[in-house]
């Protein structure tokens, strides 16, 4: 009698259209728009593909062309470079910054969003040349940063706009 085989569950898949390992799934799927193939990346534990593109046909030009490692090393990197972009675009959404010249000195005047489901609002924060806060205030999300606007809340002794 044969030992039974053991499958280790931990390893990667790796196979002509599915391919897993470095915490994400590439999979290749039929193309809905045309007669191709496209692949998808999706990153572990989440629901939705981060990036989907095109795929190269076989040689039958019926079938799509296997996965291999040096593609799902590229489209690995691909993928982590549009989440990154993502990440960069969502955290300038969020986070907005301008500097304004008082007598003082320059004033680094924030305006950071939190985007809450239920009750979003953002923080508008002045910083001196030293780091030093000197004052912040909640504000509504939708507040408009600008060097006028912060040199006009300065102005004002940083009451809330």
């Amino acid at each position: 009698m044969e030992p039974a085989q053991q499958t280790d569950h931990d390893s990667p898949v790796q196979e002509a259209r599915l391919w897993q390992g470095n915490g994400w799934t590439a999979r290749v799927i039929k193309n809905e728009d045309d007669d191709g193939w496209a692949v998808a990346m999706i990153k572990d534990g989440e629901p939705e593909p981060a990036l989907v593109g095109p795929w190269t046909m076989g040689r039958d030009k019926k079938n799509p062309k296997p996965l291999d490692l040096p593609a799902f090393h590229t489209l690995v990197k691909t993928a982590n470079e549009v989440l990154r972009r993502h990440e960069q675009q969502l955290h300038a959404q969020l986070h907005k910054q301008v500097l304004v010249n008082d007598e003082a000195g320059p004033i680094k005047v924030l305006l950071d969003i939190v985007p809450d489901e239920d009750d979003p609002y953002a923080l508008l924060s002045a910083y001196d040349s030293d780091g030093e806060q000197l004052a912040q205030v909640r504000v509504a999300p939708d507040f408009k940063l600008n060097v006028s606007s912060a040199a006009h809340w300065i102005a004002g002794g940083y009451r809330r706009p």
